[in-house]
């Protein structure tokens, strides 16, 4: 199922992360681990966000994602199903049969 997954990263986790060096090695190592077809990041409420659409295979591979940006970065994290304009069509397709 193709889902977005939000992370919005606590401030001060996230500065010490940048002071370290260590947010784009974490950043590189999720994209890796992930492959994301779409990756975005933009700020959320102030706080620094990474928005990834990726085809999550099973629902247990969400503790193997979540955890990096829990433990290093204290984010917030959302998993939203989503569909592309080709999943839209498929499924209105399917209405009034």
């Amino acid at each position: 199922m193709r889902v977005l997954l939000k992370a919005c990263m606590d401030t001060e986790k996230a500065n010490e992360a940048i002071r370290n060096g260590t947010l784009g090695k974490l950043i590189q190592e999720s994209m890796e681990l992930i492959r994301p077809e779409a990756a975005y990041f933009t700020t959320d409420h102030g706080k620094r966000t990474a928005y990834l659409v990726f085809d999550m295979q099973e629902s247990a591979q969400m503790p193997v994602l979540s955890e990096p940006f829990f433990l290093d970065l204290g984010a917030e994290i959302t998993y939203t199903p989503v569909m592309n304009l080709e999943d839209v069509q498929k499924g209105l397709s399917q209405l009034g049969r």
